[in-house]
């Protein structure tokens, strides 16, 4: 199929730039050369495709990864099958036998898990690798500093291959809880003198060294988010999404457009139709008081959305583009380098994670780049 008879069956397109992923998995690591830098793939990569991600980073030297479930992690095996890959979820009741072999390594997050998961270790003789996880203030799962002692007798049988914790709000640099996670991480450390630690996500990188110890596990910025929320972005757009035009009409100032009425022209008014909506992923509540509307990039200049978003179709007020430069078949972009992630979740009223994990499947994904 060629480029045009797939984008005219797909209607809006995804595209993922796998060069640009990789280079910010390496930015982010050159930052703290001295650890080891893992990536975090979860939610399929934070909704840009696990497979080809993972293909990507551990082609460039990754060799640590992090998914949330034990089945996102065959996936990540399939394709990275010497990768050491991190289950954030855990060990599930009675799913030792499943994460043993997988090669998975749970994280282990309450002295039940590390029971469980050395007693199977003791039944089929040998000590089984594993993460532990402390909870230092996100309270969320992980075990309590205060049961440090108690986790290192029971993880005698457990090959323990790293210590973590999460941050709260690293995003946030002078945030006194920062500080106090990290005193408490230390305090949790003294129970397994040797074993590897990490604590940084992406934004926790950019504290300075303290916190960095031996392995980062970031993930929203090496898919383009900001680390640095209210500082320029340092990392380099991954995900462009495009949708055609369907249709131009003219309205009168004094009609609505949408569902609800819930936008009304002041003047008269030319509006686009783009083919992609909320059942592809994109954010329904556009609108908000106070909140500038959400937009697109027809020709070189921005378009607000107007009207709630249905479905299928998001209407653009094109009125302040020359009129030749729109037409059925001209392509708008919504999401890239420039209107980034973030810019467009705070129109949207929601977080650049969500607007990345949301992305739905009736795109055409095109990845270039890999």
């Amino acid at each position: 199929m060629n480029e045009t008879a797939a984008a005219a069956r797909a209607g809006a397109a995804l595209t993922i730039d796998l060069s640009a992923l990789v280079a910010n998995w390496r930015q982010l690591a050159a930052r703290a050369s001295a650890s080891e830098c893992a990536a975090v793939v979860k939610a399929d990569a934070y909704g840009l495709g696990a497979e080809s991600a993972a293909r990507a980073l551990a082609a460039a030297g990754c060799r640590t990864f992090f998914v949330a479930t034990a089945g996102e992690g065959e996936r990540i095996r399939a394709v990275a099958p010497r990768a050491i890959v991190y289950v954030l979820e855990g060990l599930p009741n009675g799913g030792a036998r499943a994460l043993a072999a997988a090669r998975l390594r749970p994280v282990l997050a309450s002295l039940e898990e590390i029971r469980e998961w050395a007693a199977f270790g003791r039944a089929i003789g040998r000590r089984l690798p594993a993460a532990l996880q402390f909870d230092t203030g996100m309270n969320r799962l992980g075990l309590s500093v205060r049961d440090a002692e108690a986790a290192a007798t029971a993880a005698q049988d457990v090959d323990l291959t790293l210590t973590m914790s999460h941050f709260v709000c690293a995003q946030w640099a002078e945030d006194p809880r920062n500080a106090r996670q990290i005193a408490a991480f230390e305090a949790a450390r003294l129970s397994f003198p040797g074993v590897p630690a990490s604590l940084c996500n992406s934004s926790g990188i950019f504290l300075g060294r303290k916190p960095h110890y031996d392995l980062l596990r970031p993930g929203y910025a090496i898919y383009g988010g900001n680390p640095t929320p209210g500082s320029p972005n340092p990392m380099r757009s991954v995900a462009r999404l495009e949708a055609p035009v369907l249709a131009t009409r003219r309205i009168e100032a004094g009609e609505s457009v949408g569902y609800d009425g819930m936008w009304t022209a002041t003047r008269p008014t030319r509006l686009a139709t783009l083919g992609l909506g909320y059942g592809d992923g994109f954010p329904a509540a556009v609108a908000g008081p106070g909140r500038p509307a959400p937009e697109a990039i027809v020709a070189g200049r921005r378009c607000p959305i107007v009207g709630r978003v249905s479905m299928d179709f998001v209407m653009l007020d094109v009125t302040d583009v020359p009129e030749a430069a729109v037409y059925r078949g001209q392509t708008a972009e919504l999401l890239g380098e420039t209107i980034g992630v973030d810019e467009l979740a705070e129109r949207c009223g929601t977080i650049g994670y969500e607007i990345l994990t949301r992305l739905g499947r009736r795109y055409e994904r095109v990845y270039i780049g890999g």
